[in-house]
């Protein structure tokens, strides 16, 4: 089974400690050693979240972020990120939303759900909600979607969208920008032997908000597929 190690941990600690072009050249074994371990974690990942849902990412190296960052337009010019992070993409136009996961010492958790929806999704998700916020409520509000994930998160508009009155009996799902969900782990959980699978399950307890998101994405207001249209 594919584990992370006090290796990985040791080598994000010392980058952030040194997050530099010349220590990141002299510490590149470390480096490929972890990421080795990234890419090894992410291809079980991928075998076990292929049993409870359709991934399609090809392999876990394709499925982990670079640890370069892009500095063109921030004003932190750090030349590498501090953290290991992978995404995983649902397969299919009938299976909406992505999954994420982060690995960085006191900082390690899952987090799925609409990152970025475009203007078209975004204002059908809302025009959904308003029409029938029921089923969303229903799984945000279970004891199980409580007890692992907390509640929603992600952006919202500070009073109304457009469109949408402030006095909506729903106005506190409808802003709204960003729908998401996330769940953290400590370090003794991310470096424990089964951690795959604790990553695996708690992407997996994301579905019925996935179910429920994707009949808003892939319905019109009257419950007409738009799939194949």
């Amino acid at each position: 089974m594919a584990k992370i190690t006090q290796q990985t941990f040791d080598f994000l600690s010392e980058l952030a400690a040194n997050n530099q072009r010349e220590w990141f050249n002299q510490h590149k074994s470390a480096y490929e050693a972890s990421k080795k371990e990234m890419v090894e974690f992410a291809d079980e990942l991928i075998q076990v979240m292929n049993e409870g849902d359709v991934i399609g990412n090809e392999s876990g190296k394709k499925s982990i972020y670079r640890i370069h960052r892009d500095v063109r337009f921030s004003k932190d010019k750090a030349p590498y990120k501090i953290y290991w992070g992978g995404f995983l993409k649902r397969m299919g136009a009938d299976r909406r939303g992505g999954y994420h996961f982060q690995i960085q010492p006191g900082n390690s958790f899952v987090m799925g759900g609409f990152f970025g929806p475009n203007s078209e999704d975004l204002l059908l998700l809302r025009q959904q909600i308003d029409a029938d916020a029921e089923p969303l409520r229903d799984v945000l509000q279970s004891d199980a979607f409580k007890n692992y994930f907390g509640e929603l998160i992600g952006d919202q508009v500070k009073t109304a969208p457009k469109g949408f009155k402030k006095d909506n009996e729903n106005i506190d799902l409808l802003r709204y920008k960003q729908f998401l969900v996330k769940h953290s782990f400590t370090d003794k959980e991310v470096l424990s032997r089964n951690f795959v699978n604790k990553v695996a399950e708690g992407l997996l307890n994301m579905l019925p908000f996935f179910d429920v998101m994707t009949e808003y994405l892939t319905t019109d207001l009257n419950g007409i597929s738009l799939i194949d249209r």
